[in-house]
């Protein structure tokens, strides 16, 4: 055997011994879910040797779990299409338009990276209660829609492309709106999708803040929500686990089906705050 096809075997093992250590959480959570209480008490295995539905059942039909459904996936929208919309309009004006203090807007923005977002929450809760947005769809949107690392993404790309593309658009008669959205725009749908998602996910995976927000179960989202199921006989653990894999469930789906984008999302955001 070959010292590369040794070290490639020795690579190949650590990256299944890693992949296993990483997965065997979520497969515990499924196998305990299956079973009945009586069965997780008395029987430690995490074989999947029975499949009981129960505590899915139980879980739909005795929690507001499609309430919290709507309250994440409308919030976690509105928040994207927000964030995105203004993110890329004032990256585009910071990097094609000429106006004073530009620079020092855009340091702002950089600098905001520095400032803790729990700092802000005793402010910003006070301004929601003062706008009586509290345990409001809008009191749990607004203070989620500073994104600076959207506005320094955009502001990358845009400042690559080339002016002459702009000039020849203005001379056609066109107008900014028309260079962002007809020009820009379809330039860059790979990294917009890929900005979408960390901010969807981002979004939907927020707990703190719809936690201090949110006042009643109506309003909660599925973070929040999975806090307040309990069981008057003591720690349904069962119901927990199933409870926590249909909350995480849209987010594991839409990794699988925009795996590639998420990387680079990923990849984008940890470039930028780098």
């Amino acid at each position: 055997m070959t010292v590369k096809r040794a070290r490639d075997l020795a690579f190949s093992g650590i990256v299944l011994i890693a992949a296993a250590i990483w997965i065997f959480p979520l497969y515990w959570a499924l196998t305990t879910s299956l079973r009945s209480e009586n069965r997780i008490v008395s029987d430690a295995g995490v074989i999947i040797d029975e499949l009981n539905f129960s505590a899915y059942l139980s879980v739909l039909s005795n929690s507001k779990l499609p309430m919290w459904y709507l309250n994440s996936v409308g919030t976690s929208l509105i928040i994207t299409v927000i964030v995105l919309v203004t993110g890329m309009m004032c990256a585009y004006a910071l990097s094609q338009l000429r106006f004073p203090g530009r620079k020092m807007l855009y340091l702002v923005v950089v600098a905001s990276f520095m400032v803790p977002v729990p700092a802000l929450y005793v402010a910003q809760f006070v301004l929601m209660s003062d706008l009586n947005l509290v345990n409001t769809w809008w009191g749990i949107i607004l203070p989620q829609l500073i994104v600076p690392v959207v506005v320094i993404v955009y502001k990358q790309f845009f400042d690559a492309i080339p002016r002459e593309m702009r000039e020849a658009v203005l001379l056609d008669g066109g107008g900014e709106f028309t260079l962002l959205f007809k020009l820009y725009l379809p330039l860059n749908w790979g990294i917009t999708a890929a900005l979408a998602i960390i901010t969807f996910i981002s979004a939907w995976n927020n707990f703190f803040w719809p936690f201090l927000i949110a006042t009643s179960e109506n309003m909660m989202t599925i973070p929040v929500g999975i806090t307040q199921v309990n069981d008057s006989f003591g720690v349904a653990y069962a119901r927990m686990m199933a409870l926590a894999l249909l909350a995480a469930a849209p987010v594991i789906i839409g990794y699988l089906v925009f795996q590639k984008r998420v990387t680079e999302a990923v990849m984008i955001s940890a470039g930028v705050k780098g």
